[in-house]
């Protein structure tokens, strides 16, 4: 009995072996199919992701593109033309101005390196000196301007030196002249008949946008660019809005300077920060990232009006900003310090910052600019000192 009972139960178990290895094989098919169709999913979404990036990548480089239209470079006897291009309506790298910060004592030491053991030999001074004079923006921005007073400055820039000097520092006559004539508003259509009358083609620069304050509405503000622009000024040097930098309203300071970018139209446009009245390096650098971003042609330090101008700590800042920013984008923006650069040693240091800061390309009037009233009287002073052995009178010198 116990035999015929075991024998039965032998083929059961059997046959329900043969069953788990049937079900075995179906499910082995099953979860092939399912790995296969999770894979075919992925790479779906991977195409899609794929896809989706290479539209962003398109799209940035759109953005790129229109801002690289309003950096072109500025020859003052070959004006280029910039155009207006459509910049992006939202600011969208302001992840990376509100990260940004400044280490003030590295900046310091930074400086006290450059003072100290990057000097200009005396026997090479003369030729920095005269390359420094296509770097000026002749300025007159007094409250007793005239046509008399703007002709006059036109007839300095178009001839900085005299012929004597001219002849002894073997130049060739009128090949030397400064960058820019900068004037306000009102005196621009004097400015552009002054250079005419003299055949001097040097483009003339006019701030705007309630100088030096700023302290007016962004109406009248784009106005007096838009006058400006009418009347022949080529570069126009806007203010920017403090209140908006102090209170780290980035993203609304970049929409008001877009909206000048616009209205600048062919003309370029030079951003002033006023930084004597930004506290900080900090947001001195910060300042610098926003209006390259919206497109401004040149940064500049200051109106001159303000206590604090251009120093060498604040120059420092804002050429790494110019540079970090062609490193991330590869435009370009040039840079314009003003305000107490008076003598020959001062313009020889700035010039020393650009060449060890941004390179050979920032010693010229494409991309540096220096905003100064007395600044050429002193380098005619110190070429005459060089050419003659002794300090030129104010009455030898012609007038400015």
């Amino acid at each position: 009995m116990d035999k015929k009972t075991t024998d039965e139960k032998v083929p059961r178990i059997r046959k329900s072996s043969l069953k788990v290895k049937e079900n075995e094989k179906n499910v082995k098919p099953n979860r092939e199919n399912k790995t296969r169709e999770r894979i075919a999913k992925e790479k779906k979404d991977a195409k899609k992701t794929e896809e989706k990036r290479n539209t962003e990548e398109k799209e940035k480089g759109k953005i790129s593109k229109a801002v690289r239209g309003t950096n072109p470079k500025i020859t003052p006897n070959n004006q280029k033309k910039s155009t207006s291009s459509i910049l992006p309506k939202k600011m969208s790298n302001l992840g990376w101005v509100n990260r940004s910060c400044v280490n003030d004592q590295a900046v310091k030491n930074r400086v006290q390196d450059l003072l100290s053991s990057r000097l200009i030999h005396a026997d090479q001074q003369v030729e920095w000196l005269a390359r420094s004079i296509q770097c000026i923006d002749l300025t007159t921005l007094a409250g007793d301007d005239c046509p008399s007073n703007v002709a006059r400055l036109c007839s300095k820039a178009a001839h900085p030196l005299s012929d004597d000097l001219t002849n002894a520092l073997q130049i060739k006559h009128g090949l030397l002249t400064t960058g820019a004539v900068c004037v306000y508003p009102a005196r621009v259509a004097d400015a552009c008949l002054g250079l005419e009358r003299l055949g001097a083609n040097i483009p003339v620069a006019s701030v705007a946008t309630g100088f030096p304050t700023g302290q007016t509405s962004l109406k009248i503000r784009l106005e007096e660019i838009e006058f400006a622009v009418a009347n022949g000024a080529k570069e126009i040097d806007i203010v920017i809005n403090r209140e908006l930098a102090l209170s780290q309203n980035w993203g609304e300071l970049y929409n008001e300077l877009v909206e000048m970018r616009k209205a600048c139209g062919e003309s370029h446009m030079k951003s002033i920060l006023a930084v004597g009245e930004l506290c900080n390096l900090t947001n001195i650098y910060k300042a610098s990232l926003v209006a390259m971003m919206a497109g401004s042609d040149f940064i500049k330090t200051s109106t001159g009006k303000e206590t604090v101008n251009a120093t060498l700590p604040i120059g420092l800042v804002m050429c790494r900003a110019i540079r970090a920013y062609n490193r991330k984008t590869g435009f370009k923006v040039g840079f314009k310090p003003a305000g107490g650069i008076r003598t020959s040693k001062d313009v020889l240091q700035w010039m020393t910052l650009m060449k060890e800061e941004l390179g050979d390309d920032y010693l010229t009037p494409d991309l540096f600019r220096i905003g100064a009233s007395a600044l050429l009287n002193d380098i005619e002073r110190n070429l005459g000192n060089h050419a003659t052995g002794g300090y030129l009178m104010a009455e030898e010198m012609p007038m400015a």
